[in-house]
């Protein structure tokens, strides 16, 4: 069975153009959309992923329709192939179902990947470079020298409960107990 899925951006757009040639193509059954191609939240692409059953083919009127990102396509275009359904883009004319559909769909794959190894790549140097500057990522350090120093003067003066002292310093009790009292016992 071909099963059609059709996507427009906005309100003022119509949908007709997609509707025609998705059933001139010969699909069953057609699910919509109306909805930006950034949102995730797509109804009628999840009841036509629901709806789609083994040995089924999706067709779009052009690949941009289906995804959001190509990797969301390429995400979505895998399960559909582990699902045993077929995909077919009518502007591209691409078919998943024939053996140059799936070499297209095997490049855009692999040009995904790449992309992803470059990307991982370029921010593995950048943080070897801002190391390097003397840069740390992540969170600050809530306790430093002088607020270990501060917080165990206060401490062996035995007058000012913990919990004072954590308002004073501005931690927690985890904080001081994690890093203070250890020292308090060597010293």
């Amino acid at each position: 069975m071909k099963i059609g899925y059709a996507r427009v951006s906005t309100a003022d757009q119509t949908a007709d153009l997609q509707r025609d040639a998705l059933r001139e193509t010969g699909c069953d059954k057609i699910f919509e959309d109306c909805a930006s191609g950034s949102k995730a939240d797509r109804p009628g692409l999840e009841e036509a992923l629901k709806f789609a059953r083994q040995g089924d083919v999706l067709v779009v009127w052009k690949l941009d329709r289906l995804g959001r990102s190509i990797r969301h396509l390429i995400d979505t275009i895998e399960d559909l192939n582990k699902r045993g359904i077929g995909f077919c883009s009518l502007r591209e004319s691409m078919d998943s179902t024939t053996s140059g559909g799936r070499l297209v769909f095997n490049l855009f794959a692999s040009i995904a990947e790449f992309e992803r190894d470059l990307i991982r790549e370029r921010t593995m140097a950048g943080i070897a470079a801002a190391r390097a500057r003397g840069r740390m990522g992540g969170r600050p350090k809530a306790m430093n020298d002088d607020k270990i120093h501060a917080a165990m003067e206060l401490l062996r003066g035995g007058k000012i409960p913990v919990s004072q002292i954590c308002t004073l310093v501005g931690v927690s009790k985890g904080t001081i107990y994690r890093h203070v009292m250890p020292r308090l016992k060597a010293a």
